[in-house]
């Protein structure tokens, strides 16, 4: 992979000196795409529903079509259940593994890459081989090379200039390195002491763990003694990718557990794992969920907002909204798997249980803008290291921005699209930001941010498209997994059962999402809808 990542350097840089200056700007189209906001907030509107047009019945009724709800279904088909419907809010399920196309390139709204999976991610890698990710070569994983992400994988603006990695390396001081080094040693050393897994409930939740989850992240770094800026940067980039909230939200569990549950914390000179490596499509993880719809056929019942579920005697009853139609569609069924996120499902749960109720009040959420920008060719590039799948602006506010043609074979330069990504978790009145302002406050912040390091980026867009996602995520605040952990679900049992966690459940009703977790990724929420499932 060496030798591409030097041409595609070499004829990028080269071909984008005669686009400058030699055209006139191209007028900028775009606006808000791929997240309904109006079907989302019609639960708030505290309207009465008509009678039901029509009533519908089948076995098993998946509520919610994420990756959860997807996973449910697989799992419902490997039974031998085909009995079943899932009801999804928008037009496509995959939840915020959905993907868009802007001028005919694909590219993500929302999740774009899967690490490759620990051995405790089981039900994900057997995912991965039913899919032709990986098979067996002599005894030893073998991953589809044309799925991982090609080299160069990331790189940091830093100091006027590109540095491989995202990890603050260039010119840094001895203080600093010092600091990366005892950081290290401290995620090996909890790694020792109690083991960190994902998904996280296959590991009891252990002293060590509560320790760490009583703590924000950043009062645990300031405990330890570890506070140089570029170090601090770095960690806060991490827990708002992951997380979509910063060091002073996020706890020390989470901060920990995003290194300590994958390949740990690898400072400069430390040898660095093949686990690193991740799986990435130019529509991001809507490469795998478009998969795992596409055998479900008509049993996948888009654009229906559920507002009601209800026990009954000998089933379940679901009612749900048909924006389209104006109308109430409902359903009977045996059996109900609750893929919904924590918040929803305590609303629309008839008598939900007080463990529901409790764990959505605690749950903080993290809103999300992406946007994604159509452009006509390639950048100018700065010195420095090569023009990468995942770019970093250090100190920005963003996340930097991916490029959906990264994984082309083609090494020739074209039109490609950027996607921007915008964590909010940590800032005051997000939602109401999100709401309120206009698509074009956010291409104007989004073009400002990757401007930095290509100010010749206002003369190539053609094109941006804003996604939205009010509720994008489960924010894993100090506390939170302590109380999911020894929360009492169903028949007095409570959240660990030996070394599985048990799928909360009340009755007919299985609940199955990452807000279960307490955080939002694919392992987990895959896991949960798998298990949900199988019951």
């Amino acid at each position: 992979m060496k030798p591409l990542a030097v041409t595609r350097r070499a004829v990028l840089v080269g071909a984008a000196a005669p686009l400058l200056g030699c055209e006139p700007a191209p007028p900028l189209e775009g606006g808000f795409a791929g997240v309904s906001v109006e079907r989302g907030h019609v639960l708030r509107e505290g309207r009465s529903w008509p009678a039901p047009a029509v009533t519908r019945r089948t076995e098993v009724l998946i509520a919610g079509g994420g990756v959860a709800g997807l996973a449910a279904a697989r799992a419902l088909r490997q039974r031998g259940v085909e009995e079943f419907a899932l009801l999804e809010l928008e037009d496509s399920a995959g939840g915020n593994s959905r993907g868009m196309q802007v001028n005919g390139l694909p590219c993500p709204m929302g999740a774009h890459y899967l690490p490759l999976p620990g051995d405790d991610a089981r039900e994900v890698q057997d995912l991965l081989e039913e899919l032709g990710l990986r098979r067996r070569v002599a005894g030893r994983w073998q991953y589809e090379e044309r799925h991982l992400c090609h080299s160069p994988q990331e790189r940091l603006f830093f100091n006027g200039h590109w540095q491989e990695g995202l990890l603050p390396v260039q010119d840094v001081n001895a203080t600093t390195l010092a600091q990366y080094h005892r950081f290290a040693q401290k995620v090996a050393g909890l790694q020792r002491a109690s083991r960190f897994s994902m998904p996280a409930l296959r590991t009891p939740f252990t002293p060590v763990h509560a320790a760490l989850d009583a703590l924000t992240m950043a009062q645990w770094l300031a405990q330890e003694g570890l506070d140089d800026p570029h170090l601090l940067w770095y960690l806060d980039y991490c827990c708002r990718d992951d997380y979509g909230a910063g060091l002073t939200t996020v706890s020390a569990w989470a901060g920990v557990h995003y290194f300590a549950s994958r390949h740990g914390f690898q400072a400069p000179g430390d040898a660095v794992s093949d686990r690193e490596a991740v799986l990435t499509w130019p529509e991001g993880n809507a490469w795998l969920t478009r998969r795992l719809a596409a055998p479900l056929g008509e049993r996948v019942v888009a654009a229906r907002i559920v507002v009601r579920i209800a026990q009954l005697r000998h089933g379940v009853q679901v009612d749900a909204w048909d924006p389209v139609r104006q109308t109430l569609e409902r359903w009977e069924a045996r059996q109900c798997i609750v893929a919904l996120p924590l918040f929803v499902a305590a609303r629309v749960v008839e008598n939900p249980p007080p463990w529901l109720e409790a764990l959505a009040a605690r749950q903080r959420r993290a809103p999300w803008v992406v946007a994604n920008l159509h452009l006509r060719g390639p950048l100018l590039d700065h010195p420095g290291a090569p023009p990468s799948w995942d770019n970093v602006v250090y100190g920005s506010t963003g996340l930097g921005y991916v490029d959906a043609t990264h994984q082309r074979l083609d090494p020739r330069p074209g039109p490609t699209v950027l996607t921007w990504y915008r964590a909010l978790g940590d800032v005051p009145g997000a939602r109401q930001q999100l709401l309120q302002r206009p698509w074009t406050a956010w291409r104007e912040e989004a073009l400002a941010q990757i401007g930095v390091p290509h100010p010749d980026l206002p003369g190539l867009v053609t094109r941006v498209e804003v996604t939205r996602h009010g509720h994008a995520m489960a924010v894993p605040t100090p506390g939170l997994q302590k109380q999911i952990r020894l929360q009492p679900l169903s028949g007095g049992h409570h959240a660990l059962s030996k070394k599985e966690q048990i799928t909360p459940s009340t009755g007919r009703l299985h609940f199955a999402h990452a807000d279960w977790s307490g955080y939002s990724v694919f392992e987990e929420a895959f896991t949960r809808g798998h298990l949900a499932g199988r019951l």
